[in-house]
């Protein structure tokens, strides 16, 4: 399995919004985990304080998406 570090949304890469694993948003949630789904939409879910995981962002195929994986040596 192959595991999504960092997701880029927008047509222009140097504009772009990123979302990266581990990163704080929203004050008191962190980025948890950000998957690529069957038809190429991908979703960002975050984690808050006491461990709950939520579906945050979802992003359709229309939309430009850049992504970054794992690398694990």
């Amino acid at each position: 399995m192959e595991y999504i570090r960092k997701v880029s949304i927008g047509s222009d890469y140097k504009s772009s919004m990123n979302y990266i694993v581990g990163q704080k948003v929203l004050r008191t949630y962190t980025i948890h985990v950000i998957t690529q789904e069957s038809d190429g939409g991908v979703k960002v879910y975050v984690e808050n304080e006491k461990k709950e995981i939520f579906l945050w962002k979802s992003f359709n195929i229309a939309m430009p998406v850049s992504l970054e994986y794992n690398v694990n040596y």
